[in-house]
């Protein structure tokens, strides 16, 4: 049994700086609240470079005119930033996908135009100054230099963003593989569970067949077609990656029908399911290994025998289905190999293959027997495992 394992996805180039921060993540992605962040972000950034002016340069005056210049310039460029780098991915989309630096290197180029002409936009309002005074090389040179580095820090805050999605893509990935590997670890120990159950089941059938050929004929027949049809249920069920309760059921009635006829009178059983739980989903060979427990270690110890009812209902939220026997109970049969470790692994399959919440209980039986209960929940689907290349 192998498994494949899958680079990461790209990071997808449409992150928003803010998302920087954890509790703006949680709103999904929209152009509308792309808008929304550009604009708090620019606010944010305008505070920040009025506080800087006014506190760590030493700038004397009234903090409310600086902060009001500073918030509409940071809005000016934020948003032409922002359109230019939305025009990129829009118009422009193979610019920007993949991996490497030309994608980056495009990025920062929008930036920095964006930039240029937000910067240069607001020294010409602010200076009241002639547009084209502001392409002489001084002021030119001060604005382009302001300009790339507005575009570096963009840069950068959109890496971290990038690489901060790459490893939470990665971490869920392998999360993925862990639980897919979980569930075909269980399906295997299920599948080794039958292995050694089935050899002896086989064995001793084929040796009642022979015994009755010559005294008993028809029940040899009878025991013999029985036994067939569990066959081609037991390998189809085997081979399934999903199954009904209805097809689970036929399954445990052709086991039964063949252990009937080799017990006799020492085996009762009755199967009770309606029309509507027959129908629903459930991991495939979940209840032979609660009807062969209840036969090996409950009727068949057990002298005068004993009889097994399989009875599946709705409980609440949860299928329940309940095996349960009249035999020796849980303080009186004698242990057999394998005995509890079963069970134990059929109880990790269960909660591995329907949550949590799915259980499986041993409940004593009075005044003899067990009773094994199965509750499903039936808000989770059963999981389809692959199967092994």
């Amino acid at each position: 049994m192998t498994m494949s394992s899958h680079p990461p996805e790209p990071a997808p180039r449409g992150v928003h700086p803010l998302e920087v921060l954890a509790p703006f993540r949680r709103i999904r992605a929209s152009p509308l609240r792309n808008l929304v962040y550009t604009f708090v972000w620019n606010c944010l950034i305008g505070l920040a470079l009025a506080a800087a002016e006014q506190w760590l340069a030493g700038r004397p005056g009234p903090f409310g005119p600086r902060l009001a210049v500073m918030l509409v310039g940071a809005n000016v460029v934020g948003f032409l930033i922002h359109g230019a780098l939305y025009g990129l991915r829009r118009f422009a989309p193979l610019a920007v996908s993949g991996k490497g630096w030309r994608p980056r290197l495009a990025q920062m180029a929008v930036s920095g135009i964006g930039a240029l002409l937000g910067i240069g936009l607001m020294r010409v309002v602010l200076s009241n100054a002639h547009p084209l005074d502001v392409l002489r090389s001084g002021p030119m040179i001060t604005i382009a230099v302001y300009a790339a580095g507005t575009a570096i820090i963009i840069r950068l805050v959109l890496f971290a963003g990038e690489r901060r999605i790459e490893r939470e893509t990665h971490a869920a990935r392998q999360q993925e593989q862990i639980a897919a590997a979980g569930r075909m670890l269980a399906e295997a120990r299920l599948r080794a569970l039958q292995a050694q159950i089935e050899p002896h089941f086989l064995y001793n059938t084929l040796a009642n067949v022979v015994s009755l050929i010559d005294t008993q004929p028809a029940q040899a027949r009878r025991m013999l077609e029985r036994f067939i049809d569990y066959l081609r249920a037991s390998l189809a069920a085997s081979r399934a990656d999903s199954a009904t309760l209805g097809g689970e059921l036929d399954l445990v009635r052709a086991y039964l029908d063949v252990l009937g006829v080799r017990m006799g009178a020492r085996l009762r059983y009755r199967i009770e399911a309606d029309s509507d739980t027959r129908q629903l989903p459930i991991a495939p060979m979940l209840l032979q290994p609660l009807v062969e427990n209840a036969i090996m270690h409950g009727i068949e110890p057990k002298m005068e025998g004993g009889e097994v009812l399989v009875r599946a209902r709705l409980v609440d939220d949860a299928l329940c289905v309940e095996v349960s026997d009249s035999g020796m109970g849980l303080g009186h049969a004698a242990p057999r190999p394998g005995g509890g470790v079963g069970l134990s692994n059929l109880r990790e399959r269960v909660q591995r293959l329907h949550g949590p919440t799915a259980q499986l209980q041993l409940i004593e039986n009075q005044p003899c027997g067990v009773t094994s209960r199965l509750l499903l929940p039936l808000t989770k689907v059963t999981p389809s495992i692959p199967p092994a290349p």
